[in-house]
């Protein structure tokens, strides 16, 4: 089998400035050029003889230049003659470039596409679209293919790039013949030969429909690049070295026996995952994701417990002061009964009170610390750790974990979301780690009540927040998001909460920000969580963390504003307790497409896991990588939700061809990778 030749590997012979153009287009090599592929076509195909050629309408004649003159009187024009058998034709340019020149010298055979019209020196075009034909120009019949460019980079050149580079390159094939054969799969070479270059069959229709069976090739071998790097970034990480973590049990069935609550068995499930990788001598690396509510905190608590019993200090590292904080409160008044200190390390400490807290890190004496980025700062020194948790880890990058994770050696790992994550997602951007799943809530959450109103019935709204706090419950108001400042979203929930407190001078009104200090922000919470507050006014701080079972009312100003992702954690925060709660989302009108799509789904949703797939749907998967995308490439060609079946197709190959055909698998990867390294570091 041949495998992807070095020529492929070399950056494009081109001048300095077009490289740089190209580099913007994420063409870095000779190969970038083959899988550069066309936005569209157009029909430049239809030939009128010149003298046929009609006028008043859009014409494509094609023929030989036999003269070019440039003409200064009465102004400054490039004048050229175009004929073919049937007559001649004047192509006139009042703007042109010396590349004109070039383009248009005489005996070049080109093709112009304009209006016909008489003119001074009798049938003319001004200013035609012109291709130049080339002998052997495979789009001399064919769709003319428009591609992605940037500016000062034209179709013309594009066009001679890649078409050069499809003479020049063999296009060997990667997967091995049986495979491809077995997945119905058409050639390689043919497959990037037909979408540079459609034979006289094709339509512009046919060629962009995505089951074509050239897209579904180029489809399936970029998902499986993807797999493979997963894979062996899987492999590399298996390959490291872990303490063996193996608890004598006690104080997880301490805390289990003092808990009022009894784990549900989904909970028990992903324990016996966790613990059975903590149990090996290779670094865990799995990610925990369960929906708002489904009780991932005590599956972190009992899981950090399984490393203390073994002598290891535990970091939990949440993203947030106010969630690392409503940690630090559930956590220390869980362990700190058992005997197990907790230390608590976040950038707003003052010196004294930071200074002990790493003294009792670096000692061994704090076995669990909870806090924010503070935790992978290099005064940060642990005696002895032998597990990391990041709760909300998408919005940590790659480099801020292994951060935390150098601070160890190669401490375990266990990463959390309650942002599900769509399963095809899971398959692909996340197949490198291991992932367990909290499918069920505890008994006894009450089902939320969403309901879609109108900024003006706003009156009704707080007349509604009145009732509930006069029934002995707890709301939350939940200011707009403003993207543009967070100084009027900041002056935006400071004047909310003036107005709210006019409006409902009997209740008690809070106020919480993110431009107020750690302490005033944990008083506040401290406060609605002992009721003596009764309506909580908040920016999107309180989105992920806070747990009052007495609150169950949320109202969301502008929840046009928000993704789904975020309306999904706030509705969240209600819920919690045996009373019946209700969600409010308040929009503006008009509602763009976006919006109106956005509300439909949390409205007719509570699944997390459905909101989530359907999320991937409206925005791609990008925002739901967070930081781990930085630098990873995107896919060009695949669509998640609609290649599932190639999905799972890669997915199953990938394994097999790094074992059985490792140096198909390795062509296959320079082929879709190289020169993206980082992709597969990540």
């Amino acid at each position: 089998m041949s495998i992807v030749p070095d020529i492929a590997s070399q950056p494009p012979a081109v001048a300095p400035a077009t490289a740089k153009r190209l580099e913007k287009l994420g063409i870095r090599r000779r190969f970038d050029l083959i899988l550069h592929l066309p936005l569209r076509y157009e029909d430049e195909t239809h030939l009128y003889p010149i003298a046929q050629a009609p006028y008043g309408q859009p014409a494509l004649v094609e023929g030989e230049v036999v003269a070019q003159e440039v003409q200064y009187r009465p102004r400054k024009q490039l004048l050229v003659q175009l004929e073919d058998k049937s007559g001649a034709l004047m192509l006139r340019f009042i703007h042109f470039y010396p590349n004109h020149l070039k383009q248009l010298a005489q005996g070049k055979r080109v093709r112009a596409l304009g209006e016909v019209r008489r003119g001074f020196h009798g049938d003319e075009m001004v200013h035609p679209k012109i291709r130049e034909v080339l002998e052997g120009d495979p789009l001399a019949d064919s769709l003319t293919p428009v591609y992605p460019t940037v500016n000062g980079l034209t179709q013309p050149v594009l066009r001679r790039l890649i078409h050069a580079e499809l003479k020049a390159q063999a296009l060997a094939e990667t997967l091995p013949e049986a495979v491809r054969q077995r997945l119905g799969l058409v050639p390689f070479a043919d497959s990037i030969r037909l979408l540079h270059a459609p034979t006289p069959e094709y339509s512009a229709t046919q060629l962009a429909d995505p089951a074509l069976p050239a897209w579904q090739r180029l489809k399936f071998d970029e998902l499986l690049a993807q797999q493979l790097s997963m894979r062996l970034a899987y492999r590399a990480r298996r390959q490291g070295r872990a303490p063996v973590i193996a608890g004598d049990g006690r104080l997880r069935a301490a805390l289990t026996a003092s808990l009022p609550f009894a784990l549900t068995a989904a909970q028990q499930k992903v324990l016996g995952e966790i613990h059975a990788d903590l149990a090996q001598a290779h670094p865990m690396h799995r990610l925990l994701q369960g929906d708002v509510g489904s009780g991932k905190t005590v599956v972190a608590a009992l899981s950090a417990l399984a490393a203390i019993e073994a002598g290891f200090q535990v970091a939990l590292m949440a993203p947030t002061e106010i969630l690392a904080e409503q940690h630090h409160l559930k956590l220390a008044a869980w362990l700190e009964p058992l005997g197990i200190p907790v230390a608590w390390l976040s950038g707003s400490l003052r010196k004294k009170q930071k200074a002990a807290a790493l003294e009792l890190v670096a000692s061994g004496q704090a076995r669990l610390v909870i806090g924010t980025h503070a935790l992978f700062q290099d005064e940060v020194v642990f005696d002895n750790l032998g597990l990391s948790i990041v709760d909300e880890q998408h919005r940590f990058g790659v480099g801020q974990r292994l951060a935390l994770q150098g601070k160890g050696g190669e401490p375990h790992q266990l990463m959390m979301s309650a942002t599900p994550i769509p399963r095809t997602l899971a398959m692909s951007f996340y197949a490198d780690l291991d992932v367990s799943v909290i499918d069920e809530l505890p008994p006894g959450r009450t089902p939320i009540v969403t309901k879609l109103i109108n900024s003006a019935r706003r009156d009704e709204v707080v007349a509604y927040v009145d009732r509930t706090c006069a029934g002995g419950q707890q709301a939350y108001w939940v200011c707009p998001l403003i993207e543009e400042s967070e100084t009027l979203q900041l002056q935006t929930a400071v004047d909310t909460h003036a107005q709210l407190a006019e409006d409902l001078p009997q209740w008690r009104v809070g106020l919480v920000h993110g431009r107020m200090k750690a302490s005033e922000k944990a008083e506040v919470m401290a406060a609605f969580a002992a009721n003596e507050l009764q309506l909580l006014v908040a920016t999107t701080v309180i989105e992920v963390g806070v747990d009052v079972p007495n609150a169950s009312l949320m109202v969301i100003e502008h929840a046009e504003r928000m993704g789904l992702a975020q309306l999904h954690q706030l509705r969240g925060r209600v819920g919690r307790g045996a009373a019946k709660s209700a969600c409010v989302l308040m929009f503006d009108t008009p509602l763009s497409e976006l919006a109106k799509a956005r509300l439909k789904v949390i409205y007719e949703n509570t699944d997390g896991f459905e909101i989530a797939r359907q999320d991937l749907n409206i925005r791609g998967p990008g925002e739901f990588l967070g930081a781990r995308q930085s630098g990873l490439p995107m896919l060009r060609f695949a669509n998640l939700e609609e290649d599932i079946a190639l999905l799972e197709a890669a997915k199953e190959l990938a394994p097999d061809m790094l074992k059985r055909w490792p140096n198909e698998a390795a062509a296959h990867l320079t082929r879709w990778l190289a020169g993206r390294e980082h992709f597969l570091k990540a």
